[in-house]
């Protein structure tokens, strides 16, 4: 096969992995209502109890987010996808809060947009969109609306990106939408 259709193939197939792992994680608790027939849900106004009423009560609104969880700020040597993972589902009109520190004489830190995946694994910021600068996480950080439905890499472009490379500060959110029955 050429080399540009194994590149497509690999693509097509990473995009399809990140979209069942963004839909497995917005379903996580899924079974928890399979066969629940004493209408708990359908006193909240989520239905009767059948499995497919995806009620949550704690994301009718959209949330306000703190990365890295209430007492965390944006700092090297944080798990930030793992996180995600524990945080998910996120969705539209969320917004993520971005904290760090001013930057001193030894780091700084800033958040980027990625263009892609692959620009997200390889910290390559050369196309990537600068959303928060050294100073815009002081004090109560800056905040970035999820607006559209696709993926938003994030990730530090600080010290020749080695905070991205070897301080885990890189992540991947999909927005989900909120389904309503």
């Amino acid at each position: 096969m050429d080399g540009k259709y194994i590149y497509f193939f690999v693509l097509a197939l990473l995009a399809l992995i990140d979209t069942f792992s963004s839909i497995c994680s917005a379903n996580r608790d899924f079974g928890n209502y399979w066969n629940n027939n004493n209408d708990t849900l359908n006193n909240s106004g989520g239905g009767s109890g059948w499995p497919y009423t995806h009620y949550n009560a704690t994301h009718d609104a959209p949330r306000r987010i703190i990365v890295g969880g209430d007492s965390e700020t944006w700092r090297f040597g944080f798990n930030y996808q793992d996180w995600v993972w524990r945080n998910a589902p996120f969705f539209f009109n969320d917004t993520l809060v971005f904290k760090y520190d001013l930057p001193n004489a030894t780091y700084g830190h800033s958040v980027y947009l990625m263009r892609n995946y692959w620009s997200m694994m390889r910290c390559d910021f050369r196309k990537a969109k600068l959303v928060g600068n050294v100073s815009a996480g002081a004090g109560e950080g800056f905040e970035f609306k999820l607006k559209r439905w696709m993926p938003h890499y994030f990730a530090c472009g600080e010290h020749d990106a080695i905070h991205c490379k070897s301080g885990m500060m890189k992540f991947v959110i999909m927005p989900m939408f909120h389904w309503e029955y």
